[in-house]
């Protein structure tokens, strides 16, 4: 397993909060994490999203991995890797029922 580090938690909610940031390809709305000091992020979903139900109704925690391949191998898999926004890769795995978000931060020299 790779080095993980705290993130945040992903709470859902059904309250609109100021400041929220809409991801249409995921169908949810996003705030709090990258300004919270806690690492706290709200997260609201459309009606349409097709974002798995127990990440719609269940809080999730996220740890920033160096290898997040390594880190979902020969896990229960719910949301394969993938970039929500630009310089970050992002999955999710269901551990004892609960979903947890690995992330993974592209490297400066990478994104030169």
């Amino acid at each position: 397993m790779s080095n993980l580090k705290y993130h945040h938690i992903g709470i859902p909610t059904d309250t609109p909060r100021k400041g929220e940031v809409f991801l249409r390809k995921f169908g949810m709305y996003v705030v709090g994490f990258d300004s919270n000091p806690y690492g706290i992020e709200w997260m609201r979903f459309t009606s349409d999203s097709q974002i798995p139900e127990i990440v719609q109704k269940v809080p999730h925690i996220a740890f920033e991995t160096d290898n997040l391949l390594e880190e979902i191998e020969d896990k229960n898999v719910l949301i394969e890797p993938n970039s929500p926004s630009e310089g970050v890769t992002v999955a999710f795995i269901v551990h004892n029922g609960a979903p947890v978000e690995s992330l993974q931060f592209d490297k400066k020299e990478d994104r030169e």
